[in-house]
């Protein structure tokens, strides 16, 4: 079957005078005559039955129909020209990899691992954007994504194949002088709060309480597994939607506060943040690599192998 693709000269024609909203600034800028960039629109509308300018004694101004299509036709030129430029520079060999990631999981966890990913796969480059929730692939130039979700939700993306990478626990955390009061006030000697690593989850429910908005009930859930029936602050406290910000206001003496330790390894390992409470949580949601359901190209097959490594691997100092 015959494809109905305009010429890719027809298109950087149109996008460029469409963008300027001017055939002269176009043609400056692709180096061609303004008449040359007239006949390639002209030709473009004849084959879309579409008139995409309307000319007025003052030059032209897009329709309603060229200026949609102006913003699909820049989106696929800026593709094919990164497309293209990623060719030239790996010659063949390797190749790049566009990933949707959740961005605290791809800040704090992904991206300090990936110059072990150049090490070992140097003809590997990944390029990341933020998704957060499922998508068709084949509506998006993805390969793949890092998604947090339920094992349901991961069940429910039609066409895609999952990988869990690692599962969401969650363990109480708060700055060292915080965990040193809250041990004192339990009536432990001075200076073991940090020795016994934590305080019972009884005195937990006497400190104040940072709540992720996303995970609304994560207190509650906490205190319901450790046993804990007297926790009157459980639904309580200062809200925050990301990990990250809960993060940084935990290291800074505003609360306690149920993370991943995967996300915080940097804090953990400067001392700003230590256990409140030995006794992690297992939560329902996991990490995975999702990708279309599809045998993997050589290129993220070899990623998917080295971010399994890497969820088995000691944390990232």
């Amino acid at each position: 079957m015959r494809r109905h693709l305009p010429s890719t000269q027809a298109l950087a024609c149109f996008e460029a005078a469409a963008r300027h909203e001017s055939y002269t600034r176009a043609a400056q800028e692709l180096s061609l005559t303004q008449s040359a960039v007239s006949r390639q629109i002209l030709a473009l509308e004849d084959q879309l039955g579409v008139q995409l300018f309307r000319r007025t004694r003052h030059g032209v101004v897009l329709t309603a129909a060229g200026r949609h299509y102006g913003r699909q036709v820049a989106r696929w030129l800026q593709g094919l020209e990164q497309d293209t430029l990623d060719v030239m520079a790996h010659q063949g060999h390797g190749g790049v990899l566009s990933l949707a990631a959740v961005a605290t999981f791809a800040t704090r966890w992904l991206i300090p691992r990936l110059p072990l990913l150049a090490e070992q796969h140097p003809e590997i480059v990944i390029h990341i954007e933020t998704q957060t929730r499922p998508f068709l692939f084949s509506d998006t130039g993805f390969d793949a994504a890092l998604y947090a979700g339920t094992p349901e939700q991961v069940a429910n993306w039609p066409g895609v194949q999952a990988q869990l990478l690692l599962p969401e626990d969650v363990v109480p955390v708060c700055s060292p002088r915080m965990l040193e009061l809250a041990a004192q006030q339990s009536g432990m000697p001075r200076g073991t709060g940090r020795a016994h690593q934590g305080v019972p989850p009884q005195a937990l429910a006497r400190m104040p309480l940072l709540q992720q908005s996303t995970r609304p009930y994560g207190w509650r859930q906490w205190f319901e597994a450790m046993g804990v029936q007297d926790a009157p602050g459980a639904l309580d406290g200062p809200r925050y939607e990301l990990f990250s910000m809960t993060a940084v206001a935990a290291a800074h003496g505003l609360g306690v506060a149920l993370i991943p330790p995967m996300l915080i390894e940097a804090e953990m390992a400067r001392g700003e943040l230590v256990v409140a409470c030995p006794k992690p949580l297992r939560g329902e949601r996991g990490y995975y690599l999702v990708s279309p359901a599809q045998p993997q190209p050589p290129v993220l097959a070899a990623f998917a192998r080295w971010l399994q490594d890497m969820a088995a691997f000691r944390p990232v100092a």
